[in-house]
């Protein structure tokens, strides 16, 4: 579907979440996860409670709504009475602290001279405690792209929530390891008007905190939630893209469904649709009889078949919003999350999944329906079906307004799925439990006195300073391995892009390969290639000496068990002078070409012993005489 995206006034905000590589920020447990069986788990259910103003937040409302009770695995080794909310919050990770307000100058935002935590209400089970701790830090910072500035609002230091690692119809299950993390999260402005930019705002914004040389890396610790609306729809919230490269499709699909809810809306106006009241019917009787597996099998362990009509609803369901996602999909979402239901079956999908054409007809009978009126039926216990009938009934009211605010879950593909109300003001109150944290204009200058350089200005120095191709330089400006690579290039007497290839495509295909990489230390490299610089081994042999350092050898005994030690140039001459002379046919066929294939030969017979461009070198002068 073709959009217009500034026809629709489409604006686009994200805040990107990054864990920090410190301890908790509350207490002094280690930031790693766990992958044991937990020693302890602890069962627990949340309820919402009112913020100072009296109000509860609608989004805790929702939550509250689903009645779902937690389980929480509990290791020691990362876990204490912090995260299990029996002891009072420790004061705030110094370390933290410092590199949030790092992270502030490196985005050119004004850091605050006082810092107040905050309790944001979540009761979805992800904070034992029913709320995050979360201090703002600074405002007004910008970024620019692409010669535009964007503007980026906040960038606060909060407790990551806790890992949720499996469902049962009767509880969630959260990993309590990965809970007080420490985590920036840094939120845009409404800047973005088309669906590119965001995703280069955030890969830039990455770039920048990874220069810290202090945040994790590695699928999960860095999430984006991504905000859209247009013009005439609403904003949504839209949690947890972890893929660069999936922001962009998110944002596509965002602004066509909810182009889509606005056509609905408008059909209904035109059928003159009214509100609905929520009226369940059982009908179970009329499938007694039936063919489908999952209402037979339902009807089977007593539970029935429930079922509520949709005036001037017909046909609407059944439409696509975007690709295998229709309005029916939307009103199965809602009944999944407040009925706990597996799913529902509507009119304008049937006769189909067993269901048969004159099943439907008496339906729709029962409930007095006709073409233009939909019905929505759910197989399964009776207070979870009515709670799901309610629940799209209430979902197919909203149709009638147009697009309602909601927070929404990531999928793969970049479709979306309903998760809860969009929060409102209600849901932050103060934590009284930590004393504010008073930032000094000394702590200030001692930080920005020791700001490392930004990703750009890094990459630029390194394509100038060292040669490096502009690709090279990037992945180096943004490696870990960063320190080490300016550590050797400034020591040692080695190619710079030898260093850089070696510790970016190197070890990488090493690791690739199933070599254990962890094994490679940064002494072991810098004495590898200080054996490069002062001639004893060939730096074409480097690929096959790493590799014997991940199986766990010392540099000296992986020297030993390959045989690389450096061989004079006078052998070498004496091997190439000895390989031409048995090659003379090839040369005589081939002429200086010849050069090509006997450097194979020649590499082979020195093992990695010398140094490549030196054998070419000599090959080529000695392939030349022997032609004169």
């Amino acid at each position: 579907m073709d959009l217009d995206y500034e026809e629709l006034g489409l604006k686009v905000g994200f805040e990107i979440h990054q864990e920090l590589d410190t301890r908790k920020l509350f207490c002094n447990c280690p930031s790693k996860l766990q992958e044991e069986e937990p020693k302890i788990t602890v069962r627990r259910k949340l309820r919402p409670t009112e913020s100072e103003l009296g109000e509860i937040d609608r989004a805790a409302l929702a939550e509250a709504a689903k009645s779902k009770t937690f389980q929480y695995e509990v290791h020691p080794e990362s876990v204490c009475l912090v995260e299990l909310d029996e002891e009072p919050p420790h004061p705030m990770n110094e370390e933290a602290k410092d590199i949030a307000l790092e992270a502030s100058l490196l985005l050119d935002a004004d850091p605050l001279d006082e810092v107040h935590i905050m309790r944001k209400t979540v009761i979805d089970g992800s904070n034992t405690a029913g709320f995050q701790r979360t201090a703002l830090m600074s405002t007004n910072g910008t970024l620019e792209i692409d010669g535009e500035r964007i503007g980026l609002q906040t960038l606060c230091l909060e407790e990551d929530a806790a890992r949720k690692v499996g469902e049962t119809s009767n509880y969630v299950k959260y990993n309590l390891d990965r809970l007080g993390i420490p985590l920036l999260e840094i939120a845009t402005a409404p800047d973005f008007h088309d669906p590119e930019t965001p995703a280069k705002a955030a890969e830039k914004i990455g770039r920048i905190l990874r220069a810290t040389g202090k945040v994790k890396r590695g699928i999960g610790t860095i999430r984006q939630d991504v905000n859209v609306s247009i013009e005439e729809g609403a904003r949504q919230e839209i949690k947890g893209v972890q893929e660069l490269s999936l922001i962009t499709t998110v944002i596509e699909r965002e602004a066509q469904r909810q182009v889509r809810l606005l056509e609905i809306k408008e059909k209904l106006e035109e059928r003159e649709s009214k509100r609905i009241e929520s009226q369940v019917f059982d009908v179970t009787e009329i499938f007694s009889e039936t063919n489908s597996k999952i209402i037979k099998k339902s009807i089977s362990r007593g539970d029935g078949v429930f079922a509520v009509k949709l005036p001037n609803f017909g046909g609407i369901l059944g439409m696509e919003l975007i690709p295998d996602h229709r309005f029916g999909t939307e009103l199965s979402d809602y009944a999944k999350v407040y009925g706990k239901v597996e799913g529902i079956f509507h009119t304008d999908e049937l006769p189909g999944y067993g269901i048969s054409d004159e099943e439907v007809m008496e339906l729709k009978e029962n409930l007095g329906a006709d073409d233009e009126d939909a019905v929505v039926i759910v197989s399964d216990d009776k207070n979870k079906s009515r709670k799901a009938l309610e629940a799209v009934v209430e979902r197919s009211n909203k149709a009638l307004e147009g697009v309602p605010e909601e927070t929404r879950r990531a999928l793969p593909e970049g479709n979306t799925q309903y998760m809860r109300p969009l929060p409102g003001s209600a849901r932050m109150y103060v934590e009284t439990d930590v004393p504010a944290v008073i930032i000094t204009e000394e702590k200030i200058a001692e930080i920005r006195k020791d700001l490392p350089e930004k990703p750009d200005v890094k990459r630029k120095r390194y394509q100038k300073k060292y040669g490096l191709s502009e690709d090279l330089a990037k992945k180096m400006s943004l490696s870990g391995e960063v320190h080490l690579f300016e550590k050797v290039v400034e020591k040692y007497d080695v190619d710079p892009t030898v260093v850089a290839s070696t510790l970016d495509q190197t070890i990488a295909q090493l690791e690739r390969n199933g070599v254990q990489v962890e094994n490679i230390t940064e002494d072991s490299l810098e004495k590898a290639f200080s054996l490069v610089s002062n001639g004893e081994i060939s730096k074409d042999a480097l690929p096959d000496l790493l590799e014997e350092l991940g199986k766990g050898f010392t540099v000296e005994e992986s020297i030993d068990r390959l045989g690389v030690r450096k061989i004079e140039e006078k052998k070498i001459r004496n091997i190439v002078s000895e390989i031409i002379e048995n090659k003379e046919d090839l040369i005589e066929e081939r002429g200086s070409k010849a050069v090509d294939a006997l450097m194979g030969i020649v590499m082979k017979e020195v093992g990695g012993r010398a140094d490549g461009k030196l054998v070419h070198k000599i090959l080529k002068e000695k392939v030349n005489k022997k032609l004169s």
